[in-house]
């Protein structure tokens, strides 16, 4: 695809919340900007995680586990929304490798609580850096508010019935200092 000569058709007339709702016609170019979005949003850090035989399950697990150190095994899944047996395969090999520790809780010996090590917390903010650069790059081209407009629209995509357990844990991992921009 390099050797496309790629620019953006003109802006469609903004749709009403109504209309997009009942829209007979996809919203075709949002629908395919998200597409190669999230491919080269996720293709930096595939690179990386090539190297160490992971995949983009582990980027999910050790990226939450280092956002909220001290995350039981429980809410990991409900994150996520994988089954057990899948996180626990990823979950096996980041401890078996050494990039995720896990320690029984201090009132219920029977929760799992996991914790990056330095190691994995290096993985991690290496592939987050690469993820910021390519942000920070598109937030600087948008120009003004680029910041807010994009968390604003990104969080109106979440299901309505998530969205606030989404941005409380976003909320709860920037006030425990694992913010990194």
């Amino acid at each position: 695809m390099a050797d496309l000569n790629f620019t953006l058709p003109p802006e469609r007339p903004a749709r009403t919340a109504d209309a997009a709702e009942g829209a007979d016609e996809p919203i075709w170019d949002i629908i395919e900007l998200l597409f190669f979005a999230y491919r080269d949003f996720v293709g930096d850090p595939d690179d990386v995680l090539a190297k160490f035989g992971f995949g983009r399950a582990h980027h999910r697990v050790l990226h939450f586990i280092n956002r909220n150190p001290g995350i039981k095994v429980a809410d990991l899944l409900v994150i996520l929304k994988i089954t057990k047996q899948s996180l626990g395969r990823v979950l096996k090999q980041l401890v078996d490798e050494g990039y995720v520790v896990q320690r029984e809780g201090e009132n219920d010996r029977r929760q799992r609580l996991l914790f990056v090590t330095p190691k994995g917390e290096a993985l991690a903010l290496k592939l987050a850096g690469l993820q910021t650069t390519r942000i920070a790059r598109a937030v600087a081209e948008i120009g003004p508010n680029a910041h807010e407009t994009a968390r604003r629209f990104l969080a109106a995509m979440i299901d309505a019935t998530d969205r606030d357990e989404v941005l409380r844990l976003i909320a709860r991992a920037e006030r425990g200092g694992r913010t990194r921009r």
